[in-house]
């Protein structure tokens, strides 16, 4: 089933903006804010050069009083929420990255190649990065159960499957 959010902006998605330009620390210093991003996670890593892009989602679903998959792993989101069949404004899109390996963002946009995601860990920082669409692996919203009353804008959030 398809999740039409027109153009309502999820709480989670306003949260993840906001952080935008937070960039990992050269050297052996670490970024605190990156090590807060960790703390959602079951892995708690004590580093800015672990891989991070899951720990950010996590921490913007957790900060919008969502659960999350708790996994620094991108692949586990694969398994969380609901399904999307198309992409909607925020939601979680898992790619791959490489053998084994994934990426996990937010959906801002798309052109007939690329998806942009505003995420964790592209370039070393939180930013909108483009991604091939031939990469993408997933689409997921969180359960309608988890969902506030209102969304940031004040509209009411989609109707999604049970």
């Amino acid at each position: 089933m398809a999740i039409n959010l027109k153009s309502s902006v999820p709480p989670w998605l306003s949260i993840a903006r906001k952080e935008q330009g937070v960039l990992e620390e050269a050297g052996i210093v670490n970024n605190p804010r990156i090590l807060e991003y960790h703390k959602s996670t079951k892995l708690r890593a004590t580093t800015d050069e672990i891989p991070w892009c899951s720990s950010f989602a996590c921490w913007c679903m957790e900060k919008a009083g969502i659960p999350s998959p708790k996994s620094a792993r991108a692949k586990d989101w694969l398994d969380w929420g609901v399904p999307v069949e198309k992409p909607t404004l925020g939601c979680i899109v898992v790619i791959r990255r490489a053998i084994n390996k994934g990426h996990v963002g937010f959906y801002e946009s798309e052109d007939s190649y690329s998806i942009a995601l505003t995420g964790g860990n592209q370039r070393d920082s939180v930013c909108i990065l483009l991604y091939p669409k031939t990469r993408v692996l997933g689409y997921r919203m969180p359960d309608k159960l988890w969902w506030p009353q209102t969304l940031d804008d004040g509209s009411n959030p989609p109707d999604l499957p049970a």
